[in-house]
């Protein structure tokens, strides 16, 4: 797999199946260890993505991610989180994507806490379940954070989008509660279904 394209599939990939802070993700190289069958099937369905983009004419056939094999290959260590996010599991349901992470939020404050009360929920390491509408039509990629929760309480969307504003846009200016992106790898369309994404490339 090209080194290049990994930025941009881990966009696609956290994008489809997490979310805001996509755009902070990397893939790792293709690893020595053997992956399990789904991990390695994920894989496959990535180096083929790669492959077809600079293929003529492409293979407008759609590839399919299953939630089990994406689940699979992040755990296995094949994409490097967010700074502070310990680990996600992603569930696609009918359009909506929801991510569930365990999140250090001192590691991504970098001590620049606020005496803001929205903002001081914000500290020590906590479990985070995202939910947000995503989808690309014509190469063009979209998600809108939904819902967010904080151990299981939900966060204000107030505080959500001061958080996003204070902390994450200084260093990803595209990341937002609604975010539109270029889609990468001559990726056209991308439709969420219940455990899976389905992408097609033109």
């Amino acid at each position: 797999m090209n080194p290049r394209s990994y930025p941009a599939l881990a966009m696609v990939l956290l994008c489809l199946f997490a979310g805001a802070t996509a755009q902070s993700a990397k893939t790792t190289s293709t690893p020595k260890k053997k992956l399990s069958p789904a991990a390695a099937r994920m894989q496959q369905k990535l180096d083929h993505i790669d492959q077809n983009a600079t293929a003529n004419p492409v293979d407008q056939r759609p590839t399919q991610l299953n939630e089990d094999e994406v689940n699979a290959w992040v755990a296995e260590g094949m994409l490097k989180l967010p700074k502070g996010v310990k680990k996600a599991v992603f569930h696609g349901q009918s359009g909506t994507i929801h991510c569930d992470a365990n999140v250090d939020f001192d590691e991504i404050t970098a001590g620049q806490h606020s005496f803001n009360p929205l903002l001081m929920i914000f500290s020590g390491t906590h479990d985070i379940s995202v939910a947000g509408a995503a989808d690309a039509q014509g190469g063009t990629g979209h998600v809108h954070i939904q819902s967010a929760s904080l151990d299981g309480i939900e966060i204000p969307r107030a505080a959500l989008e001061l958080f996003v504003n204070r902390y994450l846009k200084p260093k990803y200016p595209n990341v937002g509660l609604d975010s539109e992106f270029k889609m990468p790898d001559r990726i056209d369309t991308a439709t969420v279904g219940n455990h899976y994404a389905v992408l097609t490339q033109k």
